[in-house]
Order: C-alpha cells, then structure tokens, then sequence
C-alpha cells in the first residue's frame, strides 16, 4: 500500500504540499490553523500542509507551521509520493507550469490561483489533469474571494451563458474610483493604491489589463466551453483615462470603470478589456474602491451578479481552502471534480468585427458647417449619432458626440479620418460606453 492509500484510507488527514508562501501562502496556512476544525468536518479530512516551498527558507515568517517543513526545493515537494494535493500559489508561468505538469503526471491532484499561468497554458494543465484523472481546482485566479469559476463550471452546467461583464481588477477599480471621487490623476491614485498595498511597486499588469484580460481568458474558457488564452482577449489600460473624462461623464450621468467583458454571439466569442462609461444607475458603477463584481447572463437565468472582495491574502485564501476542501472530498471518496470537458471550435471574434457605442470629444474650429463636415464622416462610415453637442468657443470649441452601436473597424476607420480633418484640431478623448442598449 503506498503512502497516500494509507493517508487517505484512514479517512483523517490529507497532505497538502504548498509552492509558494507570500501574501495568500501565508494566509491559507493561518486559514487552515485557525480554522482546521470547521474545515476538516465541511471536508470530511483533516487538511495539513506537510511541505512548503519557499525562496528562503531560514527567514522568519510567524506562521504556525513547524520551521522544518520549509524548504527551497519545489521540485522535491512536487515529487514527494505521500503528498496527495499541490497547491501552487508562486505565480508567474515558469517553473510553475513544469512543476504542476509534474504534479498532474504523477496523479497529484492540483490547487492553483495563478491566472497568468491558467490563461497562457491552461490548455496543457487541463489536458494532464484528464490524463491522470487528477483535479484541477482553480477559484482563486479569477475574483479573489467572490465564488465565480464553481457556478460557471457547475451550478451553470445547464444553462447557456451568452454574456459575462464585469470589474475583474481591484487595483484599477481603486485608482478609478479615487480619480472619480477626489478629482485625483491617474499617477496620485496609482501612488495611494500602492501605499495602502493594492498595487505592486511596478503596476503595469493592473493600469495596463494585463492582469484583467488573464481573467477575462479564464472566464471566457469557462463559460463558453472553449480554450481562449490571455492574447485572444483586446486590452486597453486606464492610462490614458484623465480627470477631465471623470467630469466629462459625470455631467452626462455616467461613471467610468475598466471592464472585462466575454461574449458569445452567433456561435463567436468576442473578448475585450477597455475602459468604458456606464450609467451612473447601472449596479457595476456603485462598485468602490478594490471590489469586483461581475455580471453573468444567459437566456435563462437572465442577469447574474456576483460581487465582493476581488483580491487580498484573507479572501483570496478563503477561495483557496474551499478549493482543498472540494479536492479532498474527491480523494476520500474516490470520485472526481468537473474537469475541463470536451472544447468547441468556435473562433474568436476579431476586434474589428464587434460592435459598441461611442463616446468621442474633438477639439475643433469654431465657425460653421464643422459638423456637417465630420457628421459626413460618420454617415459615411455606416455610424448613426445619438447625441451631439457643443461646448466652448473660439480656441476651446469642443464637439461631443454619442453613436448608435457601430461596428469597431468602421469606427476606427472614422477616427482616422477625423484625424486628418483641417477642423479637427485634437481628439480629447475617446470611450465605449457600455449598458445603455
């Protein structure tokens, strides 16, 4: 009888080997000490962790878990036969990938919250999962502690969801909120973000939907049965989003917040992450500060929301240990979680060929028939105008306009020519708008 038989055929204790001890490894290690009691009679087992990898192993953490179960070997804790579940939450790709592939072929069943790894290399993971008829749970890369993936891989089974949109970014959330609410620019809201520890001392992946468009990917996998990775998804940051775009759309009776947004229309998925204006009634723009909060739709449930604490050692752990719990259910009783299922060949959409509303403000000169001569562009083009207005005069003229929905390559083919216009002096500002039609 090998080790892990005789771990589990006592029905008491599964073996957890943990990659990676920083903000959420520390936090499931005090979650599962804290905890272990409520956590082993929901389980079924008791849940311990044996073995943890880490870059130092020496280096003083306050954690209760005995100094001789750290070590900087990660392949060693991969490899260790009396280990049932690994549970990655280094980050990055490699050597996470290799050692979870590692993980999955010698029947280990696997825990991970690593989106960036799941939306570029998802596909592999899943293909070794089936082929060791191991589990791969993975709750805490999209939404932190909000229970997202589990509905749409389970409670959704049955229904066809056609729509997903949402906050998927806490950092980015925050800095727009405080730029909304305290008139602060994009740098000042990032450097606050970053003293209270929402942002990471190079905030690239959040400001520019790197982070967003991996979640996206996921998101989009799950839900539409297919494998869609983080470079099918169309990224816009916030960095080009001003304080003046925040007074702009607050007089208009809209806020401003980054989406990630998965759709599947006419068997195609189209997948994107931009900034966008929403309506100022609409339940995602009353979303502050680091939350999330994501729309799930489909023709029979209709509208789906789930929000709460997108990211943070404590609820991203919380996802984490339910993850554990749902494995070792699985192992105790011989059975298996939902796995990745059969993938469809629908195709992605290609930006261009989506469709969205507009919203655009030009600088422009101040005398008669400008409109005429940009509204001809727009005709031109096949893009019909819901709102026009002026504002300023002289040096400060402004043109502001709202479109109908409008194709985005027949979109973007009018901004360029608009750009060429001797009328147009500078595009001020250029967004989606979404949750209007």
């Amino acid at each position: 009888m090998s080790a892990r038989e005789a771990n589990m055929g006592d029905g008491r204790t599964v073996r957890i080997g943990l990659l990676g001890s920083g903000t959420v490894g520390a936090a499931v290690i005090r979650l599962l000490h804290e905890h272990g009691d409520d956590v082993a009679r929901r389980a079924g087992v008791h849940l311990e962790v044996v073995r943890v990898a880490v870059r130092d192993p020496g280096r003083e953490r306050g954690l209760p878990l005995p100094e001789d179960r750290f070590t900087d070997d990660a392949g060693a804790v991969v490899d260790d036969p009396t280990i049932d579940i690994i549970c990655e939450l280094m980050g990055g790709v490699e050597p996470a990938r290799g050692l979870l592939v590692r993980a999955l072929a010698s029947g280990k069943s696997v825990v991970t919250a690593n989106k960036e790894l799941l939306a570029s290399h998802g596909e592999e993971l899943f293909t070794a999962a089936e082929r060791a008829g191991s589990d791969l749970y993975f709750e805490a890369a999209v939404a932190g502690g909000i229970p997202l993936i589990r509905p749409l891989r389970e409670s959704l089974a049955g229904e066809r969801v056609d729509r997903i949109l949402g906050i998927v970014n806490g950092t980015t959330n925050f800095v727009l909120t405080q730029m909304s609410e305290h008139g602060w620019t994009g740098d000042e809201a990032v450097a606050e973000a970053q003293r209270l520890g929402f942002a990471e001392a190079d905030p690239t992946a959040d400001v520019e939907g790197y982070d967003a468009a991996a979640k996206c990917a996921i998101l989009a996998s799950v839900a539409f049965g297919a494998r869609i990775v983080a470079d099918d998804v169309y990224r816009e940051g916030i960095s080009a989003v001003t304080p003046q775009d925040f007074q702009d759309a607050a007089r208009l009776g809209y806020v401003i917040k980054l989406l990630a947004i998965a759709e599947l229309d006419d068997e195609a998925i189209a997948v994107r992450v931009h900034p966008a204006m929403i309506p100022d009634v609409h339940p995602l723009a009353s979303v502050r500060g680091a939350s999330n909060a994501v729309f799930v739709e489909g023709p029979k449930i209709g509208q789906l929301m789930f929000y709460g604490a997108g990211a943070g050692g404590d609820p991203t752990a919380t996802a984490v240990v339910g993850d554990l719990v749902s494995v070792a259910r699985n192992l105790l009783q011989g059975a298996r979680g939902p796995g990745a299922g059969s993938t469809n060949a629908r195709r992605v959409r290609p930006m261009d060929d989506t469709r969205d509303q507009y919203y655009l403000k030009l600088r422009v000169d101040d005398r008669p028939g400008v409109l005429a001569e940009i509204a001809d562009r727009f005709g031109r083009n096949g893009i019909s105008l819901e709102r026009v207005w002026q504002e300023g005069t002289g040096e400060e003229a402004t043109l502001s306009f709202i479109t109908h929905r409008a194709q985005e390559g027949a979109f973007q083919k009018t901004m360029r020519e608009l750009r060429e216009l001797d009328a147009v002096h500078a595009v001020a500002s250029v967004l989606r708008v979404e949750g209007e039609e």
